[in-house]
């Protein structure tokens, strides 16, 4: 099959002018893996070599937006109608979007990316949905964020924080911890965070080492954490069971999906604020 986006090829009038469209995102890296269209050449050339390297990958990424389809349609039959997804890509395969509207259409969705490509992406795919917008924004920079948000979300009541898969991407010099504060203060109580993150296995694991290098050298630094790290980061929220845990144990839709991916490097959970 010929590469629609071939690296040499002239820039896509839609891509903006400011940005090198020749170096990888994360967010059309993993679009890659979950076996969407809306990545470049350069993009499938670097998630190709991490598979190779780490053959689980494309796998763990599936069950990672899986258990987000999952928490979402959880939050939906508990009444929540709004969501804040932070670090959210590129919403195609398996968005929140989706799984929040289809039980409820009245469900209102805000994605934040900090690659202009990616929210170039979600502008074209988000048309003609006035319930959910993409803005460009660094999620570390939370007071900024939250200042856009004001006419887009009703923060008087609750809102679902996502953080899926994206706090490997900030230093612990950043501190994730109070990142994730941020955001909780500004919601009521009955607000939901919903938080992934890579973790560090508790045996070395010479394929997750090797891939999170290759990724931290062609992409961007990754920063595998401890599960008990990953869970202090949800602070003191109220855990819905079964807590922390392999995303692919967190309310599996099969026996057969858990068993799958129980061994799988990524951990998460849902909290509620009281």
């Amino acid at each position: 099959m010929t590469d629609p986006w071939p690296i040499g090829d002239l820039r896509p009038e839609w891509v903006p002018d400011e940005v090198d469209w020749h170096k990888p995102s994360p967010a059309r890296v993993y679009d890659v893996h979950l076996g969407g269209a809306h990545n470049f050449a350069v993009d499938r050339a670097v998630a190709r070599e991490v598979a190779a390297v780490m053959p689980e990958l494309p796998m763990l990424l599936r069950a990672n937006r899986s258990f987000l389809r999952r928490a979402v349609r959880h939050l939906v039959r508990q009444g929540i109608t709004q969501f804040l997804d932070l670090g959210s890509g590129i919403p195609t395969v398996g968005n929140v979007h989706d799984a929040a509207q289809s039980m409820d259409p009245a469900c209102r969705v805000v994605y934040v990316d900090i690659d202009p490509i990616a929210v170039a992406h979600s502008h074209g795919l988000l048309k003609g949905n006035r319930n959910a917008v993409a803005i460009n924004g660094d999620l570390c920079d939370s007071a900024a964020i939250l200042a856009r948000l004001g006419d887009i979300l009703d923060f008087r009541k609750p809102i679902a924080v996502l953080m899926v898969a994206v706090l490997h991407f900030v230093a612990d010099e950043v501190r994730p911890e109070r990142i994730v504060r941020d955001y909780l203060a500004a919601t009521v109580p009955g607000s939901y965070l919903v938080l992934s993150h890579g973790t560090r296995p508790e045996v070395t694991d010479e394929s997750v080492e090797a891939a999170t290098e290759l990724y931290s050298q062609s992409v961007e630094r990754f920063h595998l954490r401890t599960a008990a790290e990953i869970t202090r980061l949800f602070g003191d929220v109220e855990m819905v069971e079964p807590g922390v845990v392999p995303v692919a144990l967190w309310r599996p839709d099969d026996d057969a999906e858990s068993r799958a991916g129980a061994h799988l490097p990524q951990w998460g959970g849902v909290g509620q604020m009281r």
